[in-house]
């Protein structure tokens, strides 16, 4: 018991006592590491570069003091001269009008200054000018002479001939009529021997005059010397050479020196001001800041530049002194680092360390390897401790090496030097399958293996080659894999005699749901028929989404006749086209498939490319839903397109203004007439190609084509500006004016320039806005009806009338409909055919002739070609109409023959 509580104290001492020591060691260390030169030599250089500057800025603003109290001295000592100088002047002054007044109340006004003049008290004429005014404020003499003048409106006269007391007046500068240059006039009151208003004695005084002892030499090129009335607006005022007068000028304290900035010139001065006794006027002088501090701005430049020069030698010494230093602390260091540095990195490594010494055998071989040392990542990869590892033989710690090959690997390594890199799946690990990453390095008796672990870099790699051959939005292959896989087909069918098939598949029918209902209605319609089609495929089949609303299926190794894949095909067209829900609402698409093989349509990938989208472009013209298989003829086809295409962009060129020939282009003219009067009141421009090979070429024809090629926005524009001319033109010719329709294209109406384009036209024919009407389609106000609506209120504020051409068809909301700025609705000619026969297509015209008379606009029927057709309209109160009953569409000549004839026929 005894000895047990004897003991029992010391563990705790015992183990206090490294952390004492620890505790006194920390200064001991930071002491030594602070006087290593490279350290303690900065910290010196720091203090002394502190000091260096605190003195340098603490002279600098000793000097600066002085300076700026020499300046105000100097400002002080002018102003006492030039006080001094103007008390004297305006004395002697003051004295002449004392003078003056008293020799005319001696000698009266005429013999005053004759008087004078006699005894030599008058002043010289070159620099005072004297006059005398009598009650009414007429000179009545001066000296020098300067006739006759009325004074009466002068500031001092008024001043005076009210004021009745004997007190001095200085005025502004004035330039009286007659006079060259203005002067300040010092004046005084006359009166009689009755004490009344008898007139002014008055000496006029150059400005200049005031300002004349101005020295460069003293004050400077901007300096300041002037006279300031009580009232604050400047008498005389000289800066350098320059004299002026009449300003506003607020001066400071009296006797005070203040620095500030002048609102005259905007310089910065040493200003003071001092009242002169005797006139209500203040001596002002001023030296400039920047001229009078300049010199010790220069010795403070000077002070500032020794001081950098200093202090960037003594900044290189330090450096170089404390380079040195660090380099030899380095290399002291650097041998105890180098014990620490393998420990410290293959613990802080990511990857597993194998240190292995060779064993060899007789003959040279390696035999096996001696596992020296390992870090904790390789704890972590094999399961097995260190200690458990280490002077152990490979073959016996680690067998699954020799199985793998690897240790055939680490034994060449080890023979041959070289560096050797690879990857492998590690299937036996205690984590389970692993892709791992080896690198061995050979070194003296034996090689390091560092060995990582790659698994999620592989499977990044393998997500970014998925997405880089997968279709983002439908996870199908993309086009890029599709061409892989094509070319791979193509090869395995040459080498074994078989066949591909290949089908292009476009949707029918998808850009009006992504129009109408948006991008994410349209991008869920996809996925989802993408899936169908998906389903309808074998194994060994590929699903491409080849861009848009565009698919191709590959079915490699083909037996038998082509036509034995139409089943297939068929099951992939009936999955198109059942109606989606999308968004809550359901819609439903069609497709057209075109289908080529190899080799019977082609022997490479871009050969089959092509034919199967001929052939897809062959089932759109024969109405979608269908599909097609390719047919050598269907180049023709292409060819003749591609040929009609050519010769469009020809005939465009004939239209040019410069061009010598004929235009292939014509503009007919179909009458519009008004179903209660029969009166003919517009036309519609239609255009029409006269070919140069091929003859008159039908609008049906070229007009898709023109649309797809863009070249539709320049024919367009063509019509556009033909049309607006020829209106003018009839109108020049004494026929009464009729309203111009156009139709205007979806690639025209979704152009930018429209609206520009359409007030171009206008300005260069001549045409009022108003004679002109825009035809839209309803369909193609319903791609973006918000810009839509935009775009027809621009040309609706200009003037221009707007019609809905085709209406009935392109499927408008009654709300979108009533926010169309337009004036006019047209019944679809496909509901007007069948007119007299069909109940459904009568209750159609009924509903649109109602609906627009609803929203104020007047109705037209297009298409109209027979008397019944004609009847139910006029019955049914539609507004107007056009169509071949009235008259057939018409050259300019026909149609101006037509209006003057019912011109003539309603006169």
């Amino acid at each position: 018991m005894n000895t047990l509580a004897s003991t029992t104290p010391a563990a705790p001492a015992a183990s206090a006592a490294p952390r004492a020591q620890a505790r006194r060691g920390a200064p001991a260390r930071w002491l030594a590491l602070a006087l290593e030169t490279h350290i303690s030599l900065p910290l010196f250089a720091l203090c002394l570069l502190g000091a260096m500057w605190f003195g340098t800025l603490h002279v600098i603003e000793a000097e600066r003091r002085a300076a700026a109290a020499a300046a105000r001295d100097a400002t002080h000592e002018l102003l006492d001269t030039y006080e001094a100088q103007m008390a004297r002047s305006l004395s002697n002054i003051d004295q002449t009008l004392r003078v003056l007044k008293y020799a005319v109340e001696q000698n009266g006004p005429a013999g005053a200054l004759p008087a004078l003049a006699a005894k030599g008290l008058l002043p010289p004429g070159l620099v005072f000018q004297v006059e005398i005014t009598d009650s009414h404020g007429r000179v009545v003499a001066s000296n020098p002479d300067v006739g006759p003048r009325d004074l009466a409106g002068a500031s001092y006269f008024e001043f005076h001939r009210h004021s009745r007391h004997d007190q001095a007046y200085v005025s502004q500068a004035i330039t009286h009529p007659g006079a060259a240059e203005p002067h300040l006039h010092f004046t005084r009151r006359i009166d009689d021997a009755a004490g009344r208003f008898a007139g002014v004695a008055v000496v006029a005084v150059d400005p200049a005059y005031f300002t004349s002892s101005y020295e460069r030499s003293r004050q400077g090129e901007r300096g300041l010397l002037g006279l300031v009335g009580n009232d604050g607006v400047v008498r005389a005022l000289r800066v350098g050479e320059q004299v002026s007068w009449g300003q506003s000028y607020t001066p400071g304290p009296t006797d005070m020196v203040g620095l500030r900035a002048c609102r005259i010139d905007g310089e910065t001065r040493y200003t003071s001001s001092r009242p002169l006794g005797g006139f209500p006027l203040l001596a002002v002088a001023g030296l400039s800041e920047s001229e009078q501090m300049a010199r010790f701005r220069q010795q403070r430049r000077a002070w500032l530049l020794g001081a950098g020069a200093g202090s960037a030698l003594l900044v290189a010494v330090v450096i170089l002194v404390s380079a040195w230093s660090w380099q030899l602390a380095k290399a002291r260091r650097r041998e105890r680092q180098a014990h620490e540095t393998y420990a410290a990195a293959s613990e802080a490594s990511p990857d597993a360390f194998f240190v292995l010494r060779s064993i060899m055998d007789p003959r040279g071989r390696v035999a096996d390897f001696t596992i020296v040392t390992t870090n904790s990542r390789a704890e972590q990869l094999t399961g097995l401790g260190k200690e458990q590892l280490a002077g152990q033989r490979m073959s016996v710690m680690l067998p699954g090496a020799f199985s793998a090959g690897i240790f055939a690997d680490l034994a060449a390594v080890a023979l041959s030097g070289v560096t050797h890199e690879t990857e492998w799946l590690a299937r036996a690990l205690p984590q389970g399958e692993r892709w791992l990453y080896r690198q061995a390095v050979a070194v003296e008796g034996g090689v390091v293996v560092i060995v990582r672990d790659i698994t999620e870099r592989k499977l990044a790699e393998g997500r970014i080659r998925h997405l880089a051959h997968h279709d983002d939005l439908t996870g199908l292959p993309n086009r890029s894999l599709l061409r892989e896989r094509l070319e791979q087909a193509i090869g395995a069918a040459a080498s074994d005699g078989g066949a591909v098939g290949l089908a292009f598949i476009d949707l029918d029918g998808f850009k009006l749901v992504n129009d109408a209902l948006g991008h994410n209605a349209g991008d869920a319609l996809l996925k989802v028929v993408g899936a169908r089609m998906a389903r309808c495929l074998g194994a060994g089949d590929t699903l491409a989404r080849f861009g848009g609303d565009e698919f191709v299926i590959l079915l490699p190794a083909l037996a038998g006749e082509p036509a034995s894949i139409a089943p297939l095909l068929e099951r992939v067209r009936q999955a198109v086209t059942e109606p989606v829900l999308v968004e809550g609402q359901e819609v439903q698409v069609s497709c057209s498939i075109g289908v080529t093989f190899y080799p019977r349509d082609g022997v490479d990938a871009n050969a089959l490319m092509m034919h199967a989208d001929v052939a897809m472009y062959r089932a759109k013209e024969l109405g979608n839903d269908n599909v097609q298989f390719y047919a050598s003829e269907m180049n023709a086809s292409i060819d003749e397109k591609l040929v009609l295409l050519e010769g469009l962009r020809d005939a465009l060129d004939t239209c040019a203004a410069d061009h010598a020939g004929p235009c292939q282009f014509e503009l007919l003219y179909q009458p519009k007439v008004d179903l209660r009067t029969g009166r003919l009141f517009g036309v519609e421009a239609l255009i029409r190609w006269r070919h140069p090979e091929q003859g008159q070429v039908s609008p049906e024809r070229f007009i898709g084509l023109a649309e797809e090629s863009g070249l539709i926005v320049p024919i367009g524009e063509w019509v556009l500006r033909t049309a607006c001319a020829q209106s003018v033109a009839w109108r020049a010719a004494g026929l009464p004016p009729v309203s111009m329709s156009v139709n205007v294209s979806a690639r025209q109406f979704e152009d930018k320039r429209l609206v520009e384009r359409v007030a171009d036209a206008l300005r260069a024919s001549g045409l009022p806005p108003e004679g002109l009407e825009v035809e839209v389609t309803e369909s193609l106000i319903m791609r973006d009806l918000g810009r839509s609506v935009d775009k027809m209120r621009e040309l609706k504020a200009m003037g221009v009338s707007l019609s809905i051409d085709d209406f009935g068809t392109g499927y408008s909301s009654l709300s979108a409909l009533k926010s169309f700025p337009i004036s006019r609705l047209k019944i679809d000619k496909s509901f007007v055919a069948d007119l007299a026969d069909r109940a459904d297509d009568q209750a159609i015209a009924l509903a649109v002739i109602s609906l627009g008379h609803k929203l104020n606009l007047r109705v037209i029927a297009e298409g109209v070609e027979t008397e019944q057709q004609r009847d139910f309209l006029r019955a049914n109160d539609c507004d107007e109409m056009q169509g071949y009953l009235f008259s057939r569409p018409l050259p300019a000549q026909a149609l101006a023959r037509l209006l003057a004839d019912s011109h003539g026929g309603a006169a």
